[in-house]
């Protein structure tokens, strides 16, 4: 059985989906104003791996959605900059970022919205009409505000000290510091210039964090989702809420269980733009490495433990993926017929050693180094004429 870290509760829990045999799993995808680096990437070929393990091993339907954010303040900036629409200035990133996810060999989720298509943004609106009801916002200057001193239960998720919370101080931008819990905004008032709407909130535009609870819930069902993922640094603010919008609405819990990745290094420094190591999957290609090689480095630590991108990392990934290349070319070569006990014994011991590393918290570490111990004792095989074709 598949056992998952649970961020919610901080201990490994057995997982399996609340209603039926689907798991309603949401991840928060790339906000799109530049292209994706190797940092989102390790999230979502980890939880690729996720996806793969519910579906192949542990035999679930998977209705997974990944979100594009294509309003907040990057890409209003960008757009405004550029000269273009919204959507004209987001579209390429999007198409950009598609294009690496495959061939990164990664699976399409069932759903890929945008926060600006039009049932997302009344999603957000009625949402945001819910949490008025139920007492959760203020407005201020034709902008609404989510009130955190209304949820007893706020700062759960990040383990927050809500004695350190500034009541009734509020914050008006998308990001802000991951360790000053504040009223957040659920609604931007317009600005000249800016894309606005109305859906029964007045003019303006969402704030970032209602967009993923409005998504999440209208294209998976009703509360509890299953599983909710992402990077490590979107625990807090960003998820923390997304469950105070998403519970103070819907009176329901939000998610069972929280999955986050940790963070990607490069040469042991955290990705710096002024220094040149915010990477992408085209600059990897520049390089002579393969998709398949950065898949490789970025599934051979666990995905809880930090990951550091080295160049001499990348160069040990190619030549792990050659040893596959080459270990089935040679299969390709294997005559005769016949059953050979030590051969059946080793595929049965690394099967067992692999399932028992994914179901085990998805430790891609110990699942990798069951295939090469099976490519070492295939090999051998081979050579003493020990593995026939059949």
């Amino acid at each position: 059985m598949l056992h998952l870290y649970n961020t919610l509760t901080r201990q490994e829990e057995p997982f399996a989906p609340l209603g039926g045999n689907t798991v309603r799993m949401y991840a928060c995808g790339p906000t799109v104003y530049a292209r994706a680096h190797i940092g989102n990437f390790r999230t979502f070929v980890c939880l690729d791996v996720l996806r793969r393990t519910l579906k192949y091993m542990c035999g679930h339907d998977v209705r997974e959605a990944v979100n594009y954010t294509d309003v907040d303040d990057k890409t209003i900036a960008g757009a405004q900059k550029a000269g273009v629409s919204l959507r004209a200035y987001t579209e390429p990133w999007i198409q950009a970022f598609r294009e690496d996810m495959a061939q990164l060999g990664i699976e399409v989720p069932e759903e890929t919205p945008r926060a600006t298509d039009e049932d997302n943004l009344r999603a957000m609106g009625d949402l945001i009409v819910a949490l008025e009801r139920n007492g959760h916002t203020y407005r201020r200057d034709g902008s609404i505000y989510f009130k955190i001193s209304t949820l007893p239960q706020y700062g759960r998720l990040a383990r927050l000290d809500r004695e350190g919370m500034k009541d009734g101080a509020r914050v008006d931008v998308d990001e802000y510091s991951k360790d000053d819990p504040r009223d957040f905004v659920l609604w931007k008032a317009s600005k000249p210039g800016e894309p606005t709407w109305d859906y029964g909130t007045g003019p303006g535009r969402p704030g970032w964090h209602i967009e993923c609870s409005a998504m999440a819930l209208r294209l998976l069902g009703e509360p509890p989702i299953d599983i909710h993922a992402g990077g490590v640094d979107l625990i807090f603010p960003h998820h923390e809420n997304e469950i105070a919008q998403s519970e103070g609405a819907t009176k329901q819990p939000f998610a069972r269980f929280w999955v986050h990745i940790e963070h990607l290094f490069v040469e042991s420094e955290k990705m710096s733009k002024s220094v040149g190591t915010v990477y992408t999957l085209d600059e990897i290609s520049a390089r002579g490495h393969r998709a398949s090689a950065l898949r490789y480095l970025l599934l051979s630590s666990h995905y809880r433990k930090q990951l550091n991108f080295t160049w001499t990392g990348m160069n040990q990934a190619e030549e792990a993926i050659r040893r596959i290349v080459d270990f089935r070319a040679r299969l390709e070569t294997v005559t005769g017929g016949g059953v050979h006990p030590r051969v059946l014994e080793a595929v049965a011991q690394a099967r067992e050693a692999f399932t028992s590393a994914l179901q085990h918290d998805l430790n891609t570490a110990a699942a990798l180094a069951a295939v090469f111990d099976l490519v070492r004792d295939l090999n051998a095989a081979i050579d003493a004429k020990e593995i026939s074709a059949s």
